[in-house]
């Protein structure tokens, strides 16, 4: 918060892990475009939908959460991705995240 950055971090949770991001550590004046928030949002769905991730995920759009993460690796990878979102770098999340049909 000192740093007005976003808040991003991973969190082992017995055998899964969760991601989460919170913008409000970045200060008032730091906004999630809509075009970024419905990027991350369509993402975070895509994982619920492949059981990649738990139901319960927050999709934003100042408060990003994802339970169940199979491993740390793809945790970090998820939280960098989402980190790049967050920074109006949306390709980090079309690779680690590719359409619905890609993930079955």
């Amino acid at each position: 918060m000192a740093h007005n950055a976003v808040f991003v971090a991973i969190e082992a949770e017995g055998q899964h892990w969760t991601v989460k991001a919170d913008t409000l550590t970045a200060g008032s004046g730091r906004r999630v475009t809509d075009a970024v928030n419905d990027a991350i949002r369509s993402a975070i769905l895509r994982l619920v939908d492949a059981r990649e991730v738990d139901f319960g995920a927050y999709t934003g759009p100042v408060y990003f959460m994802m339970h169940g993460v199979r491993d740390e690796e793809r945790a970090r990878e998820l939280a960098a991705a989402l980190h790049a979102a967050l920074h109006e770098d949306l390709e980090p999340v079309s690779r680690a995240v590719p359409p619905a049909s890609s993930l079955r």
